[in-house]
């Protein structure tokens, strides 16, 4: 029989702020973090605009040697890490480290260090090579160094599913707990490529907007007028815990996990299937898991790209799981204001699953002016909805075809 699990702990470190406050009472205001690239001389790029954390500051959380040894998108993980962990109230002891575990998602790993250290090889020789070249570029750092900063010794685990990686590791890290491996998670997701190598190559696909004249209306999952998605960075972590510890020690509960579904398109490197079979797979498998019928469900965060194919695609795989309760549901994109954190977004957007649940309020899909033909749900236009939902879950869907969903209920005991 699997255990139950719940979320304790929410950190975030996004564009919209860092700190869950920050951050949730921009999204529910409608506020986005996009601008202009700031990270290097986007000149001659096609897109010039992205989602920067522009409030992190390296000094608030690691001395200066420390920081100079850790890629940006290891230190927003432990940022983000720590302020979830302070949120729950844990404290590791000699009696729990073992049965604490640590699963996070990352797409790409340091791929502005790999830039930086190849001009310096080529310029300078190989013997400029920083000793610390490969633990700040290598996609596992994340969850190493949140291991050695709490002192957890459970489950160390590292999921790099493209822009699914963040909702994979929540996944796992739910089942962990479900079946046993260990007791308390923290789980989510990383990324920070806002960087010339990244952005030339999304470029070099089609996949990101240029309506660079207007960056806060650049994103806009499901309009008519979307033309690619944005480039973001950040961290989202979550803590989840066994229901009994968390109960035993009086925490706060956010929201429960109650199911996970991952699968293959099996169809093509980028794109989705027309007909968004996988993902659809993918929603129907985790209702399985948290045995739910498609009309419990309130609500979808939608993976919501503001691409041309994943908004149209994902909108008929919701139809073909919903079917006539796909128009009751309430459907919205946070990508519209986050931008797309790629292997971090399923991190942020399971907290933002949870933080719904939590407080009723559904944030908004953004910049939806002009739905188009083909996106017909009710995506929250604009603003956000007082609603109550009770039943939600977080979708998340990868280059390479790979799918992750994640369910999550209102607690009751």
């Amino acid at each position: 029989m699997k255990r139950r699990v719940v979320v304790t702990g929410i950190g975030l470190v996004t564009p919209l702020g860092t700190g869950t406050e920050k951050t949730w009472e921009s999204l529910v205001n409608g506020r986005g973090g996009i601008g202009p690239i700031t990270r290097f001389d986007a000149t001659g790029h096609a897109s010039q605009i992205a989602a920067e954390v522009t409030d992190f500051k390296t000094e608030d959380w690691f001395e200066k040697k420390q920081s100079k040894n850790l890629d940006l998108f290891v230190q927003y993980a432990i940022a983000a890490a720590e302020l979830a962990w302070q949120n729950s109230g844990l404290s590791i002891t000699d009696e729990n480290r073992e049965r604490v575990g640590v699963i996070t998602g990352c797409g790409m790993g340091g791929l502005p260090t790999i830039e930086e250290y190849h001009q310096i090889m080529v310029e300078r020789g190989p013997r400029k090579i920083t000793p610390f070249f490969i633990p700040r570029v290598i996609p596992n750092m994340p969850s190493g160094h949140i291991s050695m900063r709490l002192g957890s010794k459970g489950p160390n685990l590292t999921q790099t599913t493209a822009c699914a990686a963040g909702t994979h590791a929540v996944g796992e890290a739910f089942r962990h707990i479900a079946y046993g491996d260990c007791d308390i998670a923290v789980t989510g997701g990383t990324e920070s490529v806002i960087c010339p190598l990244a952005v030339g190559g999304f470029s070099a696909m089609k996949a990101l907007s240029t309506r660079n004249d207007d960056p806060e209306s650049a994103s806009r999952p499901f309009d008519k007028d979307r033309d690619g998605f944005i480039i973001s960075e950040g961290s989202g972590m979550i803590i989840l815990e066994e229901l009994e510890s968390a109960k035993k020690r009086g925490a706060k509960i956010y929201a429960e996990v109650i199911g996970y579904g991952q699968t293959s398109d099996a169809y093509h490197i980028a794109a989705p299937p027309e007909d968004g079979e996988g993902g659809a797979r993918c929603m129907a498998a985790a209702l399985r898991d948290a045995k739910l019928n498609p009309e419990d469900v309130d609500y979808i965060n939608a993976h919501g790209t503001s691409t041309p194919l994943n908004d149209k695609c994902e909108t008929q795989a919701i139809k073909t799981v919903f079917k006539e309760h796909a128009h009751k549901l309430a459907v919205s994109s946070t990508k519209s204001m986050t931008g797309h954190m790629l292997g971090a977004a399923g991190g942020i957007e399971s907290a933002f699953t949870a933080l719904t649940l939590d407080t009723g309020i559904i944030p908004p899909t953004v910049n939806l002016h002009n739905p188009s033909p083909e996106c017909d749900l009710d995506y929250v236009p604009l603003t956000a909805r007082e609603a109550n939902p009770m039943v939600a879950i977080s979708n998340s869907f990868g280059f390479g075809g790979t799918n992750g969903v994640v369910v999550m209920k209102k607690f009751s005991s």
